[in-house]
């Protein structure tokens, strides 16, 4: 089945890109602005093995190409290795699509991903996506002392030969983003070059006042003390409004299955809800369910159901809500609180650990999240 362009633009009108080329800054810059704006990151480094798994040597011959060691990887020659790379982001590139589709229904999404010029005009549109470049010299060992590459660092010195394992990485690097440094930087497309002279603040700073973003406003400024944080009972105004809430916010994957559950108020015992409410109106929810869409019946109690609107985004009311849940679950006797999300690298930051991976009634996988109360 082949989209067109108009139609993966609108679907993906929420999805905010960062790209560039290695050692650019995308990583640092995506988690920055997550932090500072609240909004989930994307990494589709982090989602390789996931589609990995979901792909076949037919239909992505190169995601599925097996090397028996470093000396195997790095021993091929620089346009092998070039043309393996750019085969395998291609490969990908499908599975992401799906996946940002689906993820960004209910609000923005920062994707740290691997574009070309190309790939980004059919994509998104030059407001939603930023370049972040380095020149491409010498970048193999600057990639090895991140942290967060470190299995990289670790295949690489196990070559037999590191420094020609290290030479033919950097040529391949120099290789492909020689020509596409260049380009970019005569292109219609915002771009930051790597500067020692500028900090990750004020490259931040830059990057959000391109994408429009609003710096979230904190409580200390009195921005969210007018939204309170209300738990629902049956048969109530608030109920009612929660139900009108649902029924029309954009989050259409659960509209329906939520929309039940308040209009047929499926809740028992302690499971319930709790609404955000500003100016009389709902504007953000959570539940604290004893299940969820997942068949781990000895796992509770989850928080779910986590959504704010559009317009309400950057009070904190997220992780307001969460706290709330938390609070209730604590009274309630929990030791701990259970959340499974699409994302990595958003919860993290409100005190949650990953611990491993599920499978939810409809067959997909997802990440299970859990927090010492």
């Amino acid at each position: 089945m082949i989209f067109q362009d108009n139609i993966i633009k609108q679907y993906l009108k929420n999805v905010y890109f960062i790209t560039g080329t290695p050692c650019g800054g995308k990583t640092t810059v995506s988690r920055a602005l997550s932090k500072k704006y609240g909004i989930p990151v994307y990494d589709i480094d982090e989602r390789f093995e996931d589609h990995q798994k979901m792909s076949d040597p037919e239909h992505q011959p190169s995601m599925n190409k097996d090397f028996k060691d470093a000396d195997e990887f790095f021993g091929r020659s620089v346009e092998e290795y070039k043309t393996w790379l750019l085969t395998n982001t291609r490969e990908q590139l499908d599975f992401v699509l799906l996946d940002l589709m689906r993820l960004s229904q209910n609000g923005p999404v920062l994707c740290d991903c691997h574009l070309t010029l190309e790939q980004a005009d059919i994509l998104s549109d030059p407001s939603r996506v930023a370049f972040m470049l380095k020149e491409p010299k010498n970048l193999v060992e600057e990639y090895c002392n991140r942290p967060d590459h470190q299995g990289f660092s670790d295949f690489i010195h196990s070559a037999t030969d590191y420094e020609k394992a290290k030479a033919t990485c950097n040529e391949t690097l120099m290789s492909l983003n020689t020509k596409f440094f260049a380009e970019v930087k005569n292109s219609r497309y915002f771009w930051l070059e790597r500067d020692p002279a500028r900090s990750v603040e004020e490259t931040v700073e830059l990057v959000a006042a391109h994408f429009g973003f609003r710096e979230a406003k904190t409580a200390e400024t009195g921005a969210s003390s007018a939204i309170e944080i209300r738990k629902v009972e049956k048969d109530t105004e608030l109920a009612k409004k929660l139900l009108s809430f649902v029924e029309n916010f954009s989050w259409e994957d659960v509209k329906e299955h939520v929309s039940g559950l308040i209009r047929e108020w499926k809740f028992t015992d302690w499971e319930t809800m709790f609404a955000a409410v500003a100016d009389g109106k709902v504007v953000g929810m959570v539940s604290l369910l004893k299940t969820d869409y997942y068949p781990l019946p000895d796992f509770r109690p989850w928080i779910s159901c986590l959504f704010v609107d559009e317009a309400y985004r950057g009070h904190r009311l997220s992780a307001r809500l969460i706290e709330t849940a938390e609070r209730y679950a604590k009274e309630l006797g929990f030791e701990c609180a259970f959340i499974p999300s699409d994302f990595t690298g958003l919860y993290e930051k409100y005190g949650y650990t990953h611990t491993n991976d599920i499978r939810n009634y409809g067959g997909g996988m997802d990440h299970l999240y859990v927090k010492i109360l």
